[in-house]
């Protein structure tokens, strides 16, 4: 590397802190004159870098946004950070974005060093990254639209999809918009049933911001989260699992800690029975999976249909 591409860098990643830099200072920083600053200003121009200079005592140079995104320099926490970022987005239903994110992440590893690397595998193996259950994947637009609304306190108009495939048109006040598993929620008041409701995005069809604007309500009682959580459990079919695992009670018994609840556990050295508290099969089957042993259904046949399902996609996959 010359010194002069070595400078440059150098210069870059000042300039890549958001703030303005006076000449003086990028000389001191760099060890050059400022004239020697100015030039390598005008270098990073002709590569795309977009720095603009303000004159005068309070002047400097500062990196703005262009037309077309420049490299980056990143320090080591923000490659840590970016790539465990990137792995999360992946794993999340929204159409194109999510391997728009695969693609970022592989090309970050592959020039991550070796160090980085190893903290960047190190989070993501240590963090449980689970599908509740299949979903659409819903589309940019439609986000955009939501958020949209929500930031601008606009009502929004659309068609909603029931569990049943039954279609009825929608007039709401949107709250906010929640990223739950690989679902995304919008929580907003029905105007025609006058509660608050909770809509899944892959359900909302051709959502549109009417122009009018949304009263300033307080939001539900609980938390959005809790609220979420509450309504989508309330409409979810619930389950006790039967279930016997291959591994010690007291290996178990740990395992599961406080998600016995108020179900039962009974069994000696060999194996153990778990009959669990009251949950939908996909928190149930997660909760199996995450035990790391052999088990065996019992029931209810529920259970074992969606596990059927897992093992399918995961062959398949």
């Amino acid at each position: 590397m010359t010194d002069t591409t070595a400078r440059l860098l150098s210069l870059l990643s000042l300039l890549q802190t958001p703030r303005l830099w006076p000449g003086s200072e990028l000389a001191n920083r760099l060890g050059v004159s400022g004239r020697t600053v100015r030039r390598d200003i005008d270098r990073l121009r002709e590569i795309g870098y977009p720095v603009e200079a303000t004159e005068g005592g309070q002047g400097g140079y500062r990196l703005t946004a262009g037309s077309a995104m420049p490299p980056l320099l990143l320090d080591d926490e923000e490659a840590v950070a970016i790539a465990v970022g990137l792995a999360t987005v992946a794993g999340q239903a929204i159409s194109g974005v999510d391997e728009a994110a695969a693609r970022a992440a592989a090309k970050l590893a592959q020039v991550l060093p070796p160090r980085l690397r190893r903290r960047v595998s190190t989070l993501t193996a240590s963090t449980l990254s689970f599908t509740l259950s299949a979903s659409t994947a819903v589309s940019p637009d439609s986000l955009v639209t939501i958020t949209s609304a929500c930031a601008n306190h606009e009502r929004l108009r659309f068609r909603y999809r029931s569990h049943d495939n039954v279609d009825s048109a929608r007039h709401v006040e949107p709250l906010r918009l929640v990223a739950s598993g690989r679902r995304w929620y919008l929580v907003a008041f029905d105007l025609d049933r006058d509660d608050w409701r909770t809509f899944r995005v892959d359900r909302m069809i051709d959502p549109r911001a009417t122009g009018a604007r949304a009263q300033r309500r307080s939001p539900p009682d609980a938390a959005v989260e809790e609220f979420l959580r509450a309504r989508t459990m309330s409409m979810a079919p619930t389950f006790r699992a039967d279930v016997t695992l291959h591994a010690p009670l007291r290996l178990i018994a740990a395992r599961l800690g406080d998600n016995l609840g108020d179900g039962t556990l009974t069994g000696d050295d060999d194996s153990c029975r778990w009959q669990s508290h009251t949950d939908t099969v996909e928190w149930l089957a997660m909760r199996l999976l995450s035990l790391d042993v052999r088990f065996q259904v019992h029931g209810p046949p529920q259970l074992q249909a969606h596990l059927d399902k897992l093992a399918a996609r995961i062959t398949h996959a």
